[in-house]
């Protein structure tokens, strides 16, 4: 009898997983794959980075000529640009920590010049993320050149 109810759990369970992936359709996954793979395209991924920063740029932008307005609308379009800025942030951190450093990093141990290459490659990928970090704090057109400017640092590493 036990080992009928345990099957049948498990069917309701089979049936109601397939039904909520019919049903709500989830997300598709937009990262890159952290398995040995082989397929990478890392001046794309600069690439979004930098778009990722004309986006914070624009919002930054349009917040500060909102600035000190006491209208309900502006007010609104206001904190949209303030979500669109934290989002765009957190995408660069995101792509830097867990593309980059994770997949394309490789520790040097030794003390040489590939040594001190690999603590300046970490230095320009911590900058990134501080620089996106800052953005995320602040209003300010100079942290957003200070993002832009990172990632033109970062990209030196990764041309093809």
């Amino acid at each position: 009898m036990k080992r009928y109810m345990f099957a049948g759990l498990a069917m309701m369970t089979v049936m109601a997983t397939t039904f909520t992936w019919i049903v709500f359709k989830p997300a598709t996954a937009e990262a890159h794959c952290q398995v040995p793979c082989g397929i990478y395209d890392d001046p794309a991924r600069i690439n979004q980075l930098r778009e990722d920063a004309a986006t914070i740029a624009k919002a930054v932008k349009n917040i500060q000529q909102m600035a000190g307005s006491h209208d309900v609308t502006a007010f609104n379009q206001a904190s949209r640009w303030v979500m669109t800025k934290e989002e765009h942030a957190s995408h660069i951190i995101d792509v830097v920590s867990k593309y980059f450093l994770t997949q394309k990093v490789k520790v040097v141990t030794d003390g040489g010049d590939a040594y001190k290459a690999y603590l300046q490659k970490l230095a320009d990928h911590h900058a990134v993320m501080a620089a996106a970090m800052k953005t995320k704090q602040t209003v300010s057109t100079d942290a957003v050149h200070a993002l832009e400017h990172a990632i033109e640092g970062l990209a030196k590493h990764y041309k093809k």
